[in-house]
């Protein structure tokens, strides 16, 4: 199922119940009195957090939504029932915008709930109406309506580690050996056109996909995935050694992170220039030399404390990275 991360829906709070004409009907008293009894509210509309990123897809068909509609009153004075609320579920990370009104939301937490439409309000049966100057009246109300609206939902991924890096960097196939992602991988520019995404001992990896010169201008695959690694809170960049200068490659990455956080003026732990970042120099094995490998770890040594050559090839490579991964996260808690 393709990775989805905006959608569009019409939404709509549930109706009020009528209100209702009745009356007493008791034997030796034909004129009881006014017995109809009030609506019940519609139904509100909440929006709420769960931890599942992948919930989009399952509105791809069904894009309208709407609470539950009061029930009309009764008759010997009962009340209508409340309509039943609707709660969407919204993968932790959501923006909810309100098109027609210019409101927005945001779900930042798993369980979070937010009331986002309100149920109209439940019709006055005639007992509502009695008086002592009006004691057999006929009126009663009709419910009303129910707020609604056309909705706009994007989805930031909340995850532990971004993978980040050009395209063929090897950030699926990473993915695939730390995690059960089953990301597809491919020897072609691309291969990853949505997020993967893996669970990594609890920790959350979001393998980007692959990033170019320009992205932040909307190059590539451009800034729709780039708002995704906003909200990680420690990179993995990884560099290939098949690329002719692996420092530029690095360097031409770092450039767009800065770019992207300057149009938006992103500071702080949204920026993305300013995370900690882990570097990986990854496809080790198409170097003969080991003395280049040694000067170029040694390179990146300059920029990060926390570099790693890898060939996922090389399973003790891998093991040793992972283990390295997990103190670092414990660590940065």
């Amino acid at each position: 199922m393709a990775f989805i991360d905006e959608i569009k829906i019409y939404a709509e709070a549930g109706r009020g119940g009528n209100g209702v004409v009745r009356w007493h009907r008791q034997k030796f008293k034909p004129k009881g009195g006014p017995a109809g009894g009030d609506a019940g509210h519609g139904g509100d509309f909440y929006v709420r957090a769960v931890r599942d990123a992948h919930i989009l897809s399952k509105y791809k068909a069904k894009k309208e939504f709407i609470a539950g509609r009061g029930e009309d009153g009764g008759s010997s004075s009962l009340h209508g029932k409340n309509g039943e609320d609707f709660i969407l579920n919204l993968p932790v990370g959501s923006i909810i915008t309100n098109l027609g009104m210019d409101q927005k939301w945001q779900l930042t937490k798993e369980g979070e709930k937010i009331l986002l439409l309100k149920g109209g309000f439940g019709g006055f049966g005639n007992e509502h109406f009695k008086s002592s100057v009006n004691t057999t009246p006929r009126e009663s109300n009709l419910g009303g309506d129910g707020e609604k609206g056309d909705f706009k939902i994007e989805l930031e991924l909340f995850a532990d580690i971004g993978f980040v890096g050009l395209p063929n960097a090897g950030k699926s196939s990473l993915l695939n050996a730390l995690t059960n992602a089953e990301a597809k991988v491919g020897d072609y520019p691309f291969t990853t056109l949505d997020p993967n995404l893996g669970d990594f001992y609890g920790y959350i990896i979001a393998d980007i996909p692959g990033l170019i010169e320009g992205a932040s201008e909307g190059k590539g695959l451009g800034v729709k995935f780039l708002r995704h690694i906003k909200r990680t809170k420690m990179l993995v960049h990884l560099v290939s050694f098949e690329n002719p200068n692996i420092l530029k490659s690095y360097k031409e990455i770092r450039k767009e992170l800065a770019k992207y956080d300057k149009n938006l003026g992103l500071t702080g732990e949204d920026s993305l220039s300013e995370k900690e970042e882990i570097i990986i120099l990854t496809k080790s094995d198409v170097i003969d030399d080991p003395k280049v490998i040694v000067k170029k770890v040694a390179d990146f040594k300059k920029i990060s404390k926390n570099v790693f050559t890898l060939s996922l090839f090389d399973d003790k490579m891998v093991k040793k990275f992972s283990d390295a991964l997990v103190k670092i996260l414990k660590k940065a808690k």
